[in-house]
Order: structure tokens, then sequence, then C-alpha cells
């Protein structure tokens, strides 16, 4: 190993330390809050019964971004402070917004469709709107010297990578653990390359909030499974290769239009080894 790769596998684990770190400063804090009358718009009872606080969300956005941005590459810091606390501040807001009684049917794409059609704006249009518009930013941010098509497709990917790994995260969060166990699959799996620091952190982070989330004690909720996965996305698209993103935001489409169809917990619950790598560390329903 060269002294090089060594440094700088020293650099990623005191990010993934600095990210654990933060996110249980902020997951005390949030426990604190919790208890506090204005914690109350926070509070949710879970798919079990159980009462849960949605602020692991805003624990791990904050602890997520601010390790993102110190990991990341120089052209690529602006971008990971703006998905990430764009997502977390419009998921915070669906998060809280969502849960109006007149929200309730507003959920999926063609639940937002279906508000924009009777006059209304959902909160989840909002979240929509204001990821895309962060992950638009972030293509601008980090575009590089190339010119006429080029460009324009990169931004493209760049734009749905970061918007579509958001959206996709959150899709998973119907079960403890679940996004928080593909958010640490993924960003160990990205870890390597010059911009594997922008997700040392968040990989910290996202251990460290990963037993209180199976414990069901908090949730993730939009506000942290948003700014999870935007700053993820934003590491598939620092991938070299045009082909490697444009595989990548494929795959991400076809199962974010996949879930208006197929619930994933049934097909998580069919599949061995899925099963059971989604049930590992859950308390028993």
């Amino acid at each position: 190993m060269t002294a090089g790769a060594s440094g700088g596998g020293r650099r990623r684990l005191v990010l993934a330390l600095t990210g654990a770190g933060a996110a249980r400063i902020a997951l005390a804090g949030a426990r604190a809050f919790t208890e506090r009358p204005a914690g109350a718009p926070w509070r949710r009872t879970n798919y079990a019964g159980r009462p849960v606080t949605l602020l692991g969300g805003p624990a791990l956005a904050l602890s997520a971004t601010a390790t993102a941005v110190l990991g990341a590459p120089a052209g690529t810091r602006a971008a990971a402070a703006v998905v990430g606390t764009v997502s977390g501040l419009v998921g915070g807001y669906d998060d809280l917004a969502g849960a109006r009684p007149e929200q309730a049917r507003d959920k999926g794409l063609a639940g937002h469709l279906r508000a924009l059609r009777e006059g209304r704006v959902s909160a989840g249009a909002v979240k929509v709107a204001g990821i895309g518009a962060a992950a638009a930013v972030a293509a601008l941010l980090t575009r590089d010297r190339a010119r006429g098509a080029g460009a324009l497709v990169d931004g493209v990917l760049t734009t749905g990578l970061v918007a579509g790994t958001a959206n996709l995260l959150n899709l998973l969060d119907l079960r403890p653990g679940r996004a928080a166990k593909v958010g640490v699959i993924a960003a160990g799996a990205a870890l390597g390359g010059p911009a594997g620091g922008l997700v040392s952190g968040p990989l910290g982070a996202t251990l460290a909030v990963l037993p209180s989330d199976l414990g069901e004690q908090v949730m993730l909720g939009d506000c942290g499974a948003n700014a999870l996965g935007s700053l993820l996305g934003l590491r598939l698209a620092a991938m070299p290769g045009r082909g490697a993103r444009t595989a990548a935001l494929a795959v991400i489409t076809g199962l974010t239009l996949a879930s208006e169809k197929v619930s994933f917990t049934r097909v998580i619950e069919a599949m061995p080894g899925l099963r059971e790598l989604d049930r590992l560390g859950r308390l028993p329903s």
C-alpha cells in the first residue's frame, strides 16, 4: 500500500468517526427535545404501533451533510452542502406538513399529481420541487469543462441521480433500519476513488443512528432519508464513466416507477437473503 493510499484511508476513517460522533450528539439532543412540548409534532406511531420520533432524521441529515462537506473533493463541497441541506429541510417540511389530515391522500407520484389537478400543492410536491432544484444546482456547481451536448447529458445525469437516489431511499424507509442499512451498504461500496471521502462521514453517521432506528426509538423520515439519499446520489454522479452513471440512473428510475405498482416490503419478504437482511437487528413485531 502506498503512503498516499494509507493516508487517504486514515482520513476516511477519521471522517467516519467524526460522522458517528456528530450523529450521537445530535441524537442525544433529539431525545431531549422529544420530551418537550415542542417535540410533539415529530412524534409518530410506527407500523408496529410503537411510539417513535422523527427527530432521528434531522440528527442524521445534519451530521451526514456536515461531514460530507468536510470529506468531499474541493469541487464538490458546495454541491454537497446544497443537496444535503435542502433535501433535509424540504424532507422535514414534508414530515410535518404531510401529516396533516388534508394531506393523507397525497402520497406517491399519483397522489401529488391528483392534488395538483385539484388545485392544491401537496407537501410532497414541495419536497420534490425542492430536491429537484437542489439537484440541478449541484449539477451546475460540479460541471466540468465539457461543452454542448456532453455538458447537457452530464447535467441531466447529475440532477437525476441526486434527486432519484434521495427519493428512492425515502421509499425504502418503511421498516425500522431498512433505509439506513441500504445507505450503509451503498456508502461502504462507494468509499473508493477520489470522491470516496464524500460518503465517509455519512457512513459513520448512519451507522451511529442505525441502532436507534432498529430499536424503534427514532425514524429517519423524509428528512433523514432524503438528505442521506441525495448525498449518495451526488457520489454516484462523481463516477467517471458516463455509461456507468446512465446505468445507475436507469436502475434508480426503474425501481422508482416500480414502487408505484409493487410493494417493496412484499418483494423483500418473498426473497430469502433479502428478507433476513431486512429483519436483522429489528425488534419482533
